[in-house]
């Protein structure tokens, strides 16, 4: 199935709005969490992940996709979730919540012992469909992201950019780091072209990154 990028019509839209739909409104359950690389679990259904630094809204827009208040814990503490956790969405598709990386007050060992279990699983999985990468609508991108890009590029790693806590910025910042974000994704070979642009809170971008995702589906 094509997404969205490649939709020819606003009928063919509207379509693929509904399929993403209709694929999240079906059960979504956690399955499986690792913590070191030699524990991820059997390669199956395609996976997609979920890539960001720590506090970038990752486990609130995971549970606003699928509808559920509390399926990625949401922690006080930034930096915190140090495992992958994997969701099965329908027998149709994993969604993997990756560790966040970049937080400031992690010791050099901790955030070393994090990302190599994350850029394992991102360099060594065959059925892993895309990465979204979530950069915060609010600050400026920060060097672990382009740190994150450069790697996901160099593994040939297909990402998305998707912009968090839309709701928290005012329309000209907003539309500025939207032209930054879509000129990050121009500079590197495996982004997806289309960036998308989403809030938790009021549930902007939601449908359309819904319907990017349903289309990696089994």
């Amino acid at each position: 199935m094509t997404g969205l990028a490649e939709a020819r019509d606003d009928a063919e839209r509207d379509a693929l709005i509904e399929a993403g739909r209709l694929l999240f409104a079906r059960p979504c359950t956690f399955f499986y969490a690792a913590q070191k690389s030699d524990q991820l679990p059997p390669p199956g259904l395609p996976e997609v992940a979920f890539c960001g630094r720590s506090n970038v809204g990752k486990s609130s827009l995971i549970n606003a996709l699928t509808g559920q208040k509390a399926l990625a814990r949401v922690s006080q503490t930034p930096g915190r979730t140090r495992q992958l956790n994997f969701f099965n969405l329908a027998e149709r598709l994993v969604l993997v919540d990756l560790p966040g990386y970049g937080y400031a007050k992690a010791s050099k060992d901790m955030q070393r012992d994090w990302q190599g279990v994350m850029f394992d699983y991102l360099r060594g999985r065959p059925n892993l469909m895309r990465v979204i990468l979530l950069l915060d609508a609010r600050i400026e991108t920060k060097a672990a992201d382009r740190a994150a890009m450069d790697l996901l590029n160099v593994a040939a790693v297909a990402f998305q950019i998707v912009l968090t806590k839309a709701d928290d910025v005012g329309p000209q910042k907003l539309a500025a780091r939207f032209e930054e974000a879509k000129d990050l994704a121009r500079k590197h070979t495996a982004a997806h072209p289309l960036v998308l642009v989403t809030s938790s809170e009021t549930g902007q971008g939601i449908p359309e990154l819904r319907a990017e995702i349903a289309s990696l589906a089994a």
